[in-house]
């Protein structure tokens, strides 16, 4: 990015927000924060009126605007794949925003963006998870759960685990987060008085209530990490030439990947051995459990209840 490229990035940053600080502005575009006090000045100096004030940073005087910018047909293809990405995984409504959001960009396109364009878009393509008859569209609770984050109003609906009784859970939703493909809803949970994750095709019953809660002042859901409590390490030992199956398949809780001369050491930390069990299981003789004990002892408990079946 150029100098001009910079600055005039810069004032679509202070057109998008109230007020900025150097250093955010820096961090940004990967400046040094005296490089942007430059800027700052050059922009001064070329007629565009900025506010300064100490502790708060930069801002724009009210009323100014600058003019629609043109999309590179780069830009235009990123924005096209956004709607394409949010019709799929998104609930009806915000499904029906993405799609009346693409025709209004395609609309605005000048010919000559939209030629370099389609045929890029036309090359890429977001294929939707794979749906069967017993997988729960959890894209329905998005929108409700979204509109309770905003008005800041509880939630009360019912929560089970697999193998496990319904729990009626009330809860100050946080915010959404789409991960491995499942959407999750962070709140705080009356129930456990502590920030819990809920899977919302685990959900059923939602309700939003007419209670309003106030969200934690030190609450950024963008920097959220929630504790770690896998502190089970688990040692698999693989067939050798099962390594590259291993590396395409994955699993979430997988650690490392150490190929060896014979075999392949693979080691996973989980908070219950429960958490990987079955995926264990599946990989037949090609596996052996080196570590815990405990999961070896389960393995063969499981084992021998298969040979009864047969």
């Amino acid at each position: 990015m150029n100098k001009t490229e910079r600055m005039l990035a810069i004032v679509l940053e202070l057109q998008r927000r109230s007020w900025i600080r150097a250093e955010d502005l820096a961090a940004t575009f990967e400046m040094s924060v005296r490089t942007i006090y430059r800027d700052m000045q050059a922009l001064s100096e070329a007629g565009v009126p900025l506010l300064g004030s100490p502790g708060q940073g930069y801002s724009l005087s009210e009323g100014y605007f600058l003019p629609p910018i043109h999309f590179t047909a780069e830009e235009a293809v990123t924005l096209l794949l956004g709607t394409d990405f949010v019709e799929q995984q998104f609930g009806q409504h915000y499904r029906h925003n993405a799609e009346s959001a693409r025709r209004k960009i395609e609309s605005i396109l000048p010919e000559r963006i939209r030629e370099q364009s389609d045929p890029i878009r036309e090359g890429i393509r977001l294929l939707a998870q794979r749906q069967t008859l017993y997988t729960v569209d959890d894209r329905q609770y998005v929108e409700p759960i979204g509109q309770a984050i905003v008005q800041k109003r509880k939630l009360q609906f019912g929560y089970s685990k697999p193998h496990q009784q319904t729990i009626t859970r009330t809860v100050c939703p946080y915010g959404l987060a789409l991960n491995m493909n499942h959407w999750v809803l962070v709140a705080y949970c009356e129930l456990r008085q502590d920030i819990r994750h809920f899977r919302l095709s685990r959900l059923s019953n939602l309700v939003e209530l007419d209670e309003h809660f106030v969200m934690p002042e030190d609450f950024k859901l963008a920097e959220y990490r929630p504790p770690d409590h896998r502190h089970m390490v688990i040692r698999l030992q693989f067939e050798s030439h099962m390594t590259e199956r291993i590396q395409e398949v994955g699993h979430f809780y997988m650690e490392t990947i150490e190929p060896q001369e014979q075999y392949t050491i693979v080691t996973m930390r989980v908070r219950h051995f429960e958490d990987v069990l079955y995926w264990i299981l599946s990989w037949g003789d090609s596996v052996t459990v080196l570590e815990p004990e405990s999961l070896r002892q389960h393995m063969i408990e499981k084992i021998n209840n298969m040979l009864k079946r047969y």
